[in-house]
């Protein structure tokens, strides 16, 4: 004989179902960690949708390998530490999968005959897309540098300059993203004649050294000196004659701020550099610089780059056009690096004597392009590290370098 069935009050059936609802909430809060969707091809469609959770992918954590930073690796406290600062952490690495899948998709149209005025508006357009551009929440960090042979940095074409990308070209290629003021800051060299892989080749391994040295409480002249004896390990044969590879000396790569490119320290890429220390929480742009040059650069050639001085206090300025363009450029670029063509734009015409005028007053200042000694080549590697309480985190790390 079968049992009654217990009875149930109406207040235990209602808890039960609550308890079920609960219960299926919690499931619900659990969101994808990978891209929910593929990227199109070309790409469309904003990193940040690919990632709705807003977790962004980590592309590679490398341990302290300094004796007194042994400890940090297994470290609870500052584990717990970096778990405070995590929005900080995903809104630099969506700035970094912006910048990888940019690179990606850009390196396809960096061939001989490409004009490089289009080839820059063409990868600036798709960084603004894929990282959703929002004023000064979301966008372009800098100009997109493509220095070509001698010209090591701060090249980017202006309106009227039709130079063509040549089979024989060393190009420079060093763009920017960001997301609230967080900075990624990387660069490759492309080229495509094999007698300069060795060259390519030495700047990268420099850069994959600097990056190994750094670390928290390490000197910036100890990175220095392990760059140097890397790069200049390195020769490069052309046309019948062998030359050195030598780092730049009066390049370095820099601690990078919350909108401001260089916040201050330099990391040097020769030995005999300043002994300051690398400090927990920081950013740098490790960059190394090889050349078959003098290994010296000095400013030259027509200038693009500018960028407003990050400590200037109000200066009184009398021209009336150059009060508007002050405007126009704090209200589009804050203290972030900007060129002629971005001013072109967003529609601004016949600025040149106004912000001739912003220069000499101090509040902007200008960055010619850098070069050593015409008929030399110059390749460059970089990227953006954290150095984290724990680990030291490589974000612009790709499968391409």
């Amino acid at each position: 004989r079968k049992s009654p069935a217990p009875t149930l009050f109406f207040w235990e059936i209602s808890k039960r179902k609550k308890k079920k609802k609960k219960k299926n909430n919690r499931k619900k809060k659990k969101g994808p960690s990978g891209p929910v969707k593929e990227q199109t091809d070309p790409p469309t469609i904003p990193v940040c949708e690919l990632y709705p959770s807003g977790i962004f992918p980590v592309a590679e954590e490398m341990d302290y390998h300094q004796d007194f930073n042994l400890f940090r690796t297994t470290n609870a406290e500052l584990r717990e530490a970096e778990r405070l600062i995590k929005d900080v952490y995903q809104d630099v690495r969506q700035a970094a999968e912006v910048h990888r899948q940019v690179r990606q998709h850009m390196k396809k149209k960096m061939v001989p005959g490409v004009k490089l005025i289009d080839m820059c508006e063409e990868l600036e357009n798709l960084s603004r897309t894929l990282i959703k551009e929002n004023g000064m929440q979301a966008g372009i960090a800098f100009p997109t540098g493509c220095s070509l042979n001698h010209v090591a940095a701060h090249y980017t074409p202006n309106k009227g300059d039709n130079t063509v990308l040549k089979y024989d070209d060393v190009m420079k290629i060093d763009f920017g993203t960001q997301i609230n003021g967080r900075i990624i800051d990387s660069a490759f060299t492309v080229s495509f004649n094999p007698r300069y892989d060795p060259l390519l080749e030495a700047s990268k391994e420099a850069t994959n050294t600097g990056i190994k040295e750094a670390g928290i409480d390490v000197r910036l002249c100890d990175v220095g000196a392990a760059i140097q004896e890397v790069m200049e390990s390195y020769e490069v044969e052309i046309d019948g004659t062998t030359y050195p590879v030598k780092s730049i000396r009066n390049l370095t790569g820099h601690s990078i701020a919350p909108y401001q490119i260089h916040a201050g320290k330099s990391v040097p890429i020769v030995k005999g550099g300043e002994t300051t220390k690398m400090e927990e929480g920081e950013f740098f742009a490790i960059e190394t610089f090889g050349s078959t040059g003098k290994g010296f650069i000095r400013e030259d050639m027509e200038c693009s780059h500018y960028m407003k001085d990050f400590h200037v206090q109000r200066v009184p300025l009398r021209m009336p056009k150059a009060k508007h363009l002050l405007g126009v450029i704090e209200r589009n670029f804050g203290t972030l690096a900007f060129c002629r063509r971005f001013l072109d734009r967003i529609g601004e015409e016949k600025y040149l004597m106004a912000l001739k005028n912003l220069c000499q007053a101090g509040i902007i200042v200008p960055y010619p392009p850098l070069c050593d000694v015409k008929g030399s080549y110059v390749a460059q590697y970089e990227h953006t590290i954290l150095l984290r309480p724990t680990c030291k985190e490589v974000l612009s790390r790709g499968d391409d370098y």
